[in-house]
């Protein structure tokens, strides 16, 4: 399966459905869906301080708090994805597979290091 340098081929793939994942605990996914659901609402509550003119700082604290709450799903989504897809990947994979893990994972790393 031939993939771009960047596009890693996920260890937990379906062929022929897409690249998705496998290992997810049910556990960890409702409580991911449980935070996002929670930030949707800080979001809009962002929204409406915007529209009501509420005082900057308050606005820039509450910005600060939904994008850590967003930073802890990408850890979690992170550690799943370590757990599962790239190990699986790593340990049975092609050569080109392996790369092509080790790619994707510098590169989630680089763009959630921001």
């Amino acid at each position: 399966m031939a993939t771009k340098k960047s596009e890693a081929t996920c260890g937990c793939e379906i062929p022929g459905s897409g690249r998705k994942a496998l290992g997810v605990d049910p556990e960890i996914k409702a409580s991911n869906l449980r935070r996002l659901s929670r930030i949707e609402g800080q979001i809009r509550g962002i929204q409406r301080m915007v529209e009501d003119d509420r005082y900057c700082a308050d606005i820039l604290m509450q910005v600060s708090s939904a994008q850590e709450a967003l930073r802890a799903v990408a850890r979690s989504l992170m550690r799943n994805h370590l757990a599962h897809c790239a190990s699986h990947a790593i340990r049975t994979g092609s050569e080109e597979e392996k790369q092509a893990m080790y790619d994707e994972l510098l590169e989630m790393i680089y763009k959630n290091a921001r």
